[in-house]
C-alpha cells in the first residue's frame, strides 16, 4: 500500500517529513555518498552566522553515556560564502532548504533574514537559532533575557516573508511561556527542542573532556525531555513544529508524529548511521502500511492524553 507522507506548513509542501538537525549534516555533500538527499522532505543547514566563526578550540565532541556532548560554537564560513558556494548547491537539488540563522545582535539577525529574502527560489523557511549553548557573544549568554529574544524575532520578522521557526531550548527558561511570546512577534512555528547544556569530567586530569567546560547534550538522552515539548507546543498553540532531540530510529519518530510534530530533525543518531535518516523514513513507510495507514495526517497528532479532560497542556 502506498502512503502519503506530504506534509504541508504555511503553504509550503515537503513529500515527507524527514529532515537533519542543523549542524549534524555537514555543509553541502558530506553524506552524499550515503543519502539521496532529493529523498528527503528537507535539509536544515548548520547555522549560518554574518561574519565568519573559527568555532571553539579542540576537543568540543565527547560522547556521554546516551548520547554526545558537543561544544563546536557555530563553526561556520560566514553568511557571504554561504550565498556565493552554498546555495548554487541546493539549487540543483531542489530540496526544500531550512536555513538556521544565528547573531550577535539585533542587527545581524535582521541583516540574515534580509539576506535570504533574496534567495526565495532556494530558501523555503529560517530557523532562527536562538538557543545554542556554546557560544560567547551569541547564544544563550546574549538571549538570556526575554525582550532580546523577541527583538531578535521581530527583526527577522519585519525583514522576511519566509516561513519562520524559532529555535528554543529549556536553556532559556519556561519554553512554553517564550513560545508563545515569539509566536506573538511574528514566529510562524517552533522548532524544539536545542542541546542542554552539560558537562563531562576526565578523572585523571580532573578537567573537562572538552575545552570548554559546558557542552549541548544532544541524543537519546533528551529524547523524553524533547518529546514533551514537542507535544505541549503543538497542544498550546496548534503550530508548525519542528521536533528534534534523540530521534534516532524508527520508534522515535513514530512518537514524535503521534503528539503532534509536523517535521522531524534527525540529529546525533547521523553520526551513528549516516543512513539513519532513509532508514527512519522506510520504517514510517512500513508501519503505516502495517497500520492500514493511508496519509500520516491520520498517524499525526493521534495521542491519546491521560484522562485530561481539560483544555491547555500540563506543565
Amino acid at each position: 500500500m502506498k502512503v502519503d507522507l506530504t506534509t504541508r506548513i504555511k503553504g509550503l509542501t515537503f513529500k515527507n517529513p524527514i529532515t537533519v538537525a542543523s549542524g549534524t549534516f555537514g555543509t553541502t555533500d558530506e553524506y552524499g555518498r550515503y543519502v539521496d538527499y532529493k529523498k528527503l522532505g528537507a535539509i536544515i543547514t548548520k547555522t549560518i552566522t554574518v561574519k565568519p566563526r573559527e568555532g571553539n578550540p579542540m576537543p568540543r565532541i565527547c560522547e556521554t553515556t546516551a548520547g554526545m556532548l558537543n561544544a563546536i560554537g557555530l563553526q561556520n564560513k560566514g553568511l557571504e560564502d554561504f550565498i556565493i558556494h552554498k546555495i548554487p548547491y541546493f539549487k540543483k537539488i531542489g530540496t526544500p532548504l531550512i536555513v538556521s540563522v544565528a547573531g550577535e545582535t539585533v542587527q545581524e539577525f535582521a541583516e540574515l533574514a534580509r539576506v535570504f529574502e533574496k534567495h526565495r527560489d532556494v530558501v523555503s523557511a529560517l530557523e532562527v537559532n536562538l538557543s545554542c549553548p556554546n557560544v560567547e557573544a551569541g547564544g544563550v549568554n546574549f538571549m538570556k533575557k526575554q525582550e532580546r529574544i523577541l527583538e531578535a524575532i521581530k527583526a527577522v520578522r519585519q525583514r522576511t516573508s519566509l516561513t519562520v521557526f524559532a529555535k528554543l531550548s529549556p536553556e532559556l527558561g519556561d519554553v512554553l511561556e517564550i513560545a508563545g511570546k515569539v509566536l506573538g512577534e511574528g514566529a510562524d512555528g517552533i522548532s524544539v527542542t536545542n542541546t542542554l547544556r552539560g558537562m563531562a569530567v576526565d578523572i585523571d586530569s580532573r578537567r573537562s573532556k572538552l575545552a570548554k567546560d559546558f557542552g549541548g547534550l544532544s541524543g537519546p538522552a533528551i529524547k523524553p525531555v524533547a518529546l514533551r515539548y514537542v507535544y505541549q507546543v503543538k497542544k498550546e498553540f496548534k503550530v508548525p513544529v519542528i521536533a528534534s532531540g534523540g530521534i534516532s530510529d524508527v520508534d522515535d519518530a513514530l512518537e514524535f508524529l503521534i503528539v503532534g510534530a509536523d517535521l522531524l530533525a534527525v540529529g546525533t543518531a547521523n553520526f551513528v548511521e549516516p543512513r539513519a535518516t532513509l532508514e527512519i523514513l522506510e520504517g514510517i513507510k512500513r508501519f503505516c502500511a502495517k497500520q492500514g495507514i493511508k496519509k500520516l495526517d491520520e498517524l499525526r497528532g493521534s495521542y491519546r492524553p491521560c484522562g485530561d479532560s481539560k483544555k491547555g497542556c500540563h506543565r
